[in-house]
């Protein structure tokens, strides 16, 4: 069988021992290491703002004189569109308009400069119900590094679809040195937060990534993260309230670094900025110890 040619049936056996026992990964290439950019990977609850917090994570990186490439990892391909103010095209759309042929594709067919000169690229994923989402991670790192873009690249961010834990969707942890959490301060962020914590856990036994902290966003107060954090050992490292002009820049395709200003927006850029610099710092891995659902359920809420 070609697998160039069919990409998406492409069968792993179960790993025994590694990521997990019993599990079914994309196993790292070790010709694909990403090399010395310093590699953050984002998860969340689906809809919780990851692609916002993604973005403007990038341009504060920028905005401190950093190379910034920032990779989605859903199949919408709706990560960058801030950046680039417009849906760009994905790995797979562009491996598919060359038969899978990858050595005929050029660097600016797939990667895309956005706002202040972040470099873009959609990774994309496979038609529902046909493949691996891991497969469309490793393969996209495979052409940044055949075409050198990483060895100009001073920070690498995966904004990661949704909560999927699967092995697939997991593949940015393989990459990622930190892996961030974005969270509500609600009962069903904070449940798929603990999923997420299990699965970086998972990873962290046989790849270099370690929880960096956990973002707290569209939410005004942050009493149930610090009650959850505090008991499985995480650490709230930004804030970002629910504000309108954070929703107002979505739907004007911007990045809020681009919206006009105001005394709430010039907060919340300063608090992307001093979390970028404090990622860029270097930041301490957590070892956090993920809850049992019931014990997720007693936790949370008022007395």
């Amino acid at each position: 069988m070609n697998t160039a040619t069919v990409p998406f049936t492409e069968i792993r056996r179960p790993s025994r021992g590694k990521d997990g026992e019993g599990s079914v990964q994309v196993q790292l290439d070790p010709n694909v290491k990403i090399g010395n950019a310093k590699v953050f990977a984002v998860y969340g609850k689906g809809g919780i703002g990851k692609s916002t917090t993604s973005s403007n994570l990038s341009v504060a990186f920028s905005k401190l004189g950093k190379r910034v490439l920032q990779i989605g990892c859903d199949p919408k391909h709706d990560s960058t569109f801030t950046l680039t103010k417009k849906l760009m095209p994905t790995v797979i759309d562009v491996l598919e308009s060359v038969d899978f042929h990858p050595e005929e594709l050029r660097l600016e067919d797939f990667v895309f400069e956005g706002y202040n000169g972040v470099m873009c690229v959609e990774a994309g994923g496979p038609p529902a119900g046909t493949g691996c989402g891991g497969y469309v991670v490793g393969q996209t790192v495979k052409l940044l590094k055949e075409h050198h873009l990483l060895e100009d690249t001073d920070v690498v961010i995966f904004d990661v679809l949704g909560d999927v834990v699967c092995g697939g969707f997991a593949a940015p942890l393989q990459h990622a040195d930190r892996a961030l959490i974005v969270t509500a301060n609600d009962f069903d962020s904070i449940f798929a937060m603990n999923r997420i914590v299990q699965a970086i856990n998972a990873k962290a036994k046989n790849y270099n990534v370690r929880l960096g902290g956990v973002i707290a966003n569209r939410s005004r107060d942050t009493d149930q993260i610090d009650r959850f954090n505090d008991r499985v050992g995480l650490k709230r490292m930004a804030h970002f309230p629910d504000l309108d002009v954070i929703r107002r820049s979505r739907l004007k395709k911007s990045t809020l670094f681009e919206m006009e200003p105001s005394p709430e927006l010039e907060a919340v850029q300063q608090e992307y900025l001093r979390l970028a610099a404090s990622l860029w710092a270097g930041t301490d891995p957590l070892a956090p110890e993920a809850l049992k659902d019931r014990d997720i359920f007693d936790l949370l809420g008022f007395d």
